[in-house]
């Protein structure tokens, strides 16, 4: 493995720590003019982002363009998508497996990057197109001949976060009478609520576990099988499967149909894999699917771009770099001014801080410096009535990253004191970005607004399968070029290993204790096991 470069073995690092000393001050009068918020605006598949309220300059944008440079992050990307190994660590044993998760929608390219991963993508869709004819034409029905309305997602963190955010964010262009289900925690109360009162006959069953031994989910699939069997249905003529290849899972014995996902395809980056494509395609339609890659493959070319100020999800990465290594910000608030995207930020916590929550390079070497900020956010403009007070007003520094839409996704908006309702979410959108940025004096220091937070606004025409493709693999670009920018595996999570062995232990302990002090001795006996 070639030994790659941290921002901080760069000569640009230097440069920008001096800048971050001094950077732009917003609230400055005059700074924040029509002539920067026009400049300071990069343009890229479905989406602008203006960023004339981020504390750069141009002298720092060439600065980060030299970083980037210097840590040859688009070279890295670009060996990515052609099968280059990305998940290992170097001289350490680790999982040693190529990223791909772009081979699922390189299919619209004349020259696929890595032609024999898009191949076997391309299998799997052509088993999905089939399938889901299938559906829609009878030939896969119940045992009384009715068609399936219902599907119940089975899955967790990547198998449950990505697909479930995408399938709330296109729910308005769903097929008519087809509903979706999630369930992921192994509470038994997440899948009692979803069973109760549905009517399993006419329902199917995803079940989604690339290894077919994830614990939560072999439990819930378990409670799902058996509520099947109470209502007197065959569970093998309702269960679907996406595994891997040769899996306990890849049962056709069990399961009326599997489709396949490979070890090349991390969890939180299987959106675009059978993971999210399967149960998009019964909830929307083949078509709707094919548009939602399209969009992700469009982002990914554009991500090969090399100038830092017309590659989009580069950008991106890198504003955020200046403002949490630099500028110090640990957290990063992204709010979306569509309730369609109200899981959106949910799925960008695991894929940002599982991927980048990391403290060693990938040469075993200790970081020194901040990798991965906290990640969190919720629609707007219902946050601007919950913790935006804090943004405003706290003491706490967070990095802001706004989305946001010209036109409403299902046309239904009306004229209402002069305004229609889609002008007032964009018109918050666009006070919310230039008053963090721009402040407010008052001789009431209650009143006093301190400015200067650093904030980029991510603007779409419209929400639809298309964009929300290309949004989610901005997104995934974004987290790779920062990964890499950092020195660090953004594609493995040994830190969560820990907590499932101490899990099995408790378990293990658990088992034949009776109901006085389980708990306690579960937990004690778990911690004196080698």
């Amino acid at each position: 493995m070639e030994q790659w470069k941290s921002i901080t073995d760069c000569e640009a690092f230097a440069a920008l720590k001096r800048c971050a000393q001094s950077p732009l001050d917003l609230t400055e009068p005059g700074n924040l003019n029509p002539e920067r918020l026009l400049h300071f605006r990069c343009s890229g598949p479905e989406f602008d982002l203006l960023y004339g309220c981020q504390r750069v300059t141009s002298e720092v944008l060439d600065l980060l363009q030299t970083l980037t440079d210097e840590c040859r992050v688009v070279e890295q990307f670009r060996e990515m998508r052609r099968g280059t190994v990305m998940n290992c660590i170097h001289g350490w044993p680790s999982e040693e497996r190529q990223v791909l998760h772009t081979a699922c929608r390189d299919l619209f390219s004349g020259v696929p990057a890595c032609p024999s991963a898009t191949k076997q993508a391309g299998k799997e869709l052509a088993k999905l197109k089939i399938f889901l004819s299938d559906v829609d034409n009878g030939v896969i029905c119940n045992e009384r001949g009715e068609s399936f309305v219902n599907l119940i997602h089975v899955g967790i963190g990547g198998s449950d976060l990505g697909p479930r955010s995408i399938y709330e964010a296109l729910h308005a262009y769903g097929k008519k009478g087809r509903q979706v289900y999630f369930i992921s925690n192994v509470d038994p109360d997440d899948a009692a609520a979803v069973l109760d009162g549905l009517d399993l006959s006419r329902t199917l069953v995803l079940v989604v576990s690339k290894s077919g031994t994830t614990l939560e989910t072999l439990s819930n699939e378990i409670l799902v099988r058996e509520a099947l069997r109470e209502a007197g249905l065959d569970a093998a003529k309702h269960c679907l499967a996406v595994t891997g290849e040769s899996s306990p899972m890849d049962n056709p014995k069990r399961y009326l149909r599997s489709f396949h996902m490979y070890d090349y395809i991390g969890g939180r980056f299987s959106s675009t894999s059978m993971v999210g494509a399967v149960m998009l395609g019964f909830a929307l339609g083949y078509d709707q699917v094919m548009e939602f890659l399209e969009g992700a493959a469009m982002m990914d070319e554009a991500a090969e771009e090399e100038n830092i100020r017309s590659n989009l999800p580069l950008l991106l990465a890198l504003l955020g770099i200046w403002n949490h290594n630099f500028l110090g910000m640990s957290s990063l608030a992204v709010l979306p001014y569509s309730q369609a995207l109200h899981r959106f930020a949910a799925h960008l916590q695991q894929c940002d801080m599982e991927s980048n929550g990391k403290s060693v390079q990938r040469n075993g070497e200790d970081l020194t410096l901040q990798s991965g900020p906290v990640v969190w956010g919720e629609p707007g403009t219902n946050g601007q009535h919950a913790f935006y007070q804090l943004l405003h007003q706290g003491t706490e520094k967070v990095a802001i990253e706004f989305i946001g839409f010209r036109l409403c996704q299902r046309g239904r908006d009306m004229e209402i004191h002069g305004t229609r309702s889609q002008q007032k979410l964009v018109a918050n959108l666009l006070a919310q970005s230039l008053a963090l940025a721009i402040g407010k004096n008052d001789e009431n220091p209650n009143m006093r607004f301190p400015g200067n937070h650093a904030n980029s606004l991510l603007m779409g025409e419209r929400l639809t399968a298309k964009s929300m493709g290309a949004l989610l693999a901005l997104y995934e670009a974004k987290v790779v070029f920062q990964g890499f920018c950092w020195n660090v595996n953004s594609f493995d999570q040994e830190g969560v290993q820990l907590g499932k062995i101490l899990a099995g232990r408790i378990l293990s302990a658990m088992k034949g204790e009776g109901e006085e002090g389980t708990l306690e001795k579960a937990v004690l006996k778990a911690a004196e096991m080698e």
